[in-house]
């Protein structure tokens, strides 16, 4: 008795990554632009001003509400655009990891102080 695979078949559909490479990515993007608001709230004026959005948390009410913003809006234009395809996952990865690491350097008080 032999087994066959049904999935091998030519016309089975491929599996795609996109969506979750979107998702990854996307994360990597909005705890960037966390950190970058963040910071820019923190040393520049202007900015500090248009970021309250709640004045008992002051502009930290901004950047988390900008962040996540920015976040959902990558994430569905990356999954309009990647839902059905097939990314390279690893450099993907690699650069949400990049994103992440960079916005933990920026939220870390003297890198901050640097600028």
């Amino acid at each position: 008795m032999t087994r066959t695979n049904k999935d091998a078949s030519p016309n089975a559909s491929a599996l795609t990554n996109g969506s979750g490479a979107a998702a990854i990515l996307a994360g990597g993007i909005g705890s960037f632009a966390l950190a970058v608001l963040a910071c820019a709230g923190d040393k520049l004026a202007a900015i500090k001003n248009s970021l309250i959005f709640y004045r008992p948390t002051g502009p930290l009410s901004g950047a988390t509400t900008s962040a996540i913003l920015i976040w959902l809006a990558t994430w569905g234009i990356l999954e309009w655009r990647w839902r059905n395809r097939s990314v390279v996952l690893g450099r993907i990865s690699i650069i949400a990891l990049a994103l992440l690491g960079l916005s933990l350097v920026l939220t870390f008080p003297p890198v901050v102080d640097l600028f």
